[in-house]
């Protein structure tokens, strides 16, 4: 049997413990906050704090199964709110994101020691250390999941990023980690029997880990449920409509963005949906001019997406661009860029565009193709649909069960280099 922790259950954690339950794997899921989505409390909380605490439901798992150890999380949520921004300093603040996978990570560890059948513990980057230490103490074998890029190449991107457009530098964040907080991720690597990443890009940055004891993996996430009523028409007339969904950041590529669209001008309407990270002027200058939306559901991002004609996601570091999927499910085409994912399952030029990164003139460039042909925009919204309805959630499952599976049988691993060979790769469900 095996525990999964994760402090706050995203779609691909909610995906693996749904898996792993209904392959009979799962002994205990730990996380952070478990909200059920029928309480009565729903009725009388604002309707900004009721959608947060509905992305903390598990409906997948058994409540009994459910562990949580909710108070720094409760923290950090009520420390942003207030503005007290001290208590969720990076690193160091008392409900900071690092001392809510710290905590976490810590309880688990100390769960293992009463729970001498467990053979398996399975966790994320930044919240493994403590249970891999255990694990090992109890010869449990150990299964990291690294959603986004290796940490050193993720920092040299940045400093580079940082030189190369210096107004852009106060919206990165990860320039600021500690030594220490890098030396833990690269701990909890070496401890891993199993490493997990969901792309080919992931799994290049790892070259500058060295070797590995683990094997990596390589399991993409998946798009939501295909529906006939998402089938749509493009927009008529001279403009097309162009959404962006991210952390309004330059690790995102949104400077990038914003140029392309200041090139084909009143050519573009842009919706752009995202948390601000960062004082910028370039950005502040371009939420005065285009739509911002600064956080949605799910379901109504879903909704948003289903009303343009395009999306760019133009990141310039991207484990798995989630949202690319999501939009190609929706019927919406996406000029995504290399380093984002969309490579493994993306086919350029037919139901998306990819384009190199920091190339605001590659995006202006498919932007105004699609204007000029809209027959051609039909045919890629199509082709989107089709491509999404092959890498469905359930085949996500499907392959980290049969890894997971593997990894349990296994009584020993070998080991793997810096230099991957392509065998060793899940294979893609195109």
């Amino acid at each position: 049997m095996l525990i999964l922790s994760h402090p706050t259950g995203n779609a691909n954690v909610r995906q693996a413990a749904r898996a792993l339950n209904e392959a009979g794997l799962l002994s205990e899921f730990w996380t952070s906050i478990c909200w059920q989505q029928e309480q009565r409390l729903n009725r009388v909380l604002p309707d900004s704090t009721v959608r947060e605490l509905n992305r903390r439901s598990f409906s997948d798992v058994r409540p009994e199964q459910i562990h949580t150890v909710p108070w720094r999380e409760v923290g950090r949520l009520m420390s942003v709110r207030l503005g007290l921004s001290s208590l969720s300093r990076h690193e160091t603040g008392a409900f900071s994101v690092d001392a809510v996978y710290r905590s976490l990570d810590h309880k688990v560890a100390r769960r293992l020691q009463s729970r001498p059948n467990v053979t398996a513990v399975y966790a994320y980057e930044d919240g493994a250390l403590s249970t891999f230490r255990a694990a090992r103490e109890l010869g449990a074998k150990t299964i990291y999941e690294l959603p986004i890029g290796y940490w050193r190449a993720h920092r040299e991107l940045l400093e580079e990023e940082a030189a190369l457009e210096p107004e852009w530098a106060n919206t990165l964040r990860g320039k600021s980690d500690s030594e220490h907080k890098h030396h833990r991720k690269d701990e909890e690597l070496k401890s891993a029997d199993q490493i997990i990443v969901p792309s080919q890009f992931v799994r290049r940055t790892l070259l500058k880990a060295g070797p590995l004891k683990g094997s990596i993996h390589v399991i993409p996430y998946g798009a939501p449920p295909i529906h006939t009523t998402q089938q749509k028409r493009p927009t008529t007339g001279p403009k097309i409509k162009v959404i962006f969904v991210g952390m309004l950041s330059q690790r995102k590529g949104l400077g990038y963005l914003l140029r392309a669209v200041e090139k084909l001008g009143p050519n573009v309407e842009l919706t752009m949906i995202g948390k601000y990270v960062g004082r910028c002027r370039a950005l502040d200058a371009a939420l005065r001019v285009h739509r911002w939306i600064p956080s949605l559901s799910h379901d109504e991002v879903l909704q948003e997406i289903r009303c343009h004609d395009v999306m760019v996601f133009p990141s310039l570091f991207e484990g798995f661009g989630l949202v690319v999927l999501e939009a190609m499910s929706c019927g919406v085409p996406v000029i995504a860029t290399a380093q984002s994912g969309a490579p493994d399952f993306l086919e350029d030029g037919k139901d998306g565009f990819l384009v190199p990164i920091r190339s605001a003139e590659a995006i202006a460039e498919r932007l105004e193709l699609l204007i000029r042909d809209r027959d051609r925009l039909g045919a890629m919204s199509q082709a989107a649909v089709r491509k999404a309805a092959r890498h469905s959630w359930e085949s996500y499952r499907q392959h980290l069960i049969h890894t997971v599976r593997r990894a349990l049988a296994e009584d020993a691993l070998a080991p793997l280099s810096a230099t991957w060979s392509p065998e060793l790769q899940v294979s893609n469900p195109c």
